[in-house]
């Protein structure tokens, strides 16, 4: 089945040449098409509305500008977002930790596996002495070689969820559960913590400002590209606005 938006075709040789932009994508050519689509609803509305432009970007660029109403954020949500996220403005926080990794493998079973880390887990919480020495014969981490550690982390080092279950601990604290990231299941360890300093509210308001700005731009997007996917003829072809790379 052909694909066209309001009986223009998206061709073959139109997702080819989009392609490359999206090679790092879940999914390249599901990205490339909706891409493709929304650029081509966009400029339609563009046409159907008479704003030229010297390119097809500075012509969608002037349409958002003219249909989307972006509240800017004010004092009151700027101070909100700095109380609630503390840690995103805190300078020099580091923690020190050890941890044994449980790799998932096709050929070792999940609850296997967890019922492994938690003997293991449960023998720690009696002997923590014990740590370094079934680090280096369980964990599938090359840092098990040097008893788990590794080293001093600070934010924005390790995947999300690490880094989250890390800092919560107390400085000597286990985790009281195993942790599951997308590297499989671990027993982790903060061995050393240095507290940060909380930047001052004034000097990060013009960051907290952009960002939930940015924030606000982006769902004015979403919403105004669901509007128009709504209301479109579209044909070999359904998509969600918000799975789009144009609301990124």
């Amino acid at each position: 089945m052909s694909i066209s938006v309001n009986g223009v075709e998206i061709t073959d040789s139109a997702i080819e040449r989009e392609l490359p932009r999206h090679r790092q994508a879940k999914h390249p050519i599901k990205q490339a098409l909706d891409e493709l689509v929304l650029r081509t609803l966009l400029l339609q509305e563009a046409e159907r509305l008479g704003i030229a432009a010297e390119s097809d970007d500075a012509r969608i660029e002037a349409l958002l500008a003219r249909e989307l109403r972006v509240p800017q954020p004010d004092e009151s949500a700027c101070l909100t977002f700095y109380r609630n996220q503390p840690a995103l403005f805190t300078q020099g926080e580091l923690v020190e930790a050890r941890h044994i990794l449980f790799q998932v493998t096709p050929s070792v079973p999940l609850d296997l596996l967890r019922e492994t880390g938690e003997a293991i887990l449960a023998e720690l919480r009696a002997r923590p002495e014990r740590f370094g020495e079934l680090a280096h014969k369980y964990s599938n981490c090359p840092s098990g070689r040097d008893g788990g550690k590794l080293g001093p982390l600070v934010r924005g080092q390790t995947v999300p969820e690490f880094e989250d279950f890390v800092f919560r601990l107390a400085e000597g604290e286990m985790g009281k559960g195993l942790l599951e990231t997308r590297f499989g299941l671990h027993i982790v360890q903060a061995t050393r913590r240095v507290e940060g300093t909380l930047l001052p509210f004034d000097l990060v308001r013009a960051q907290i400002s952009d960002r939930l700005g940015t924030q606000s731009w982006q769902r004015a997007v979403h919403q105004y590209l669901k509007i128009l996917v709504g209301r479109a003829d579209l044909q070999g072809v359904t998509l969600e606005a918000a799975d789009t790379p144009l609301v990124q």
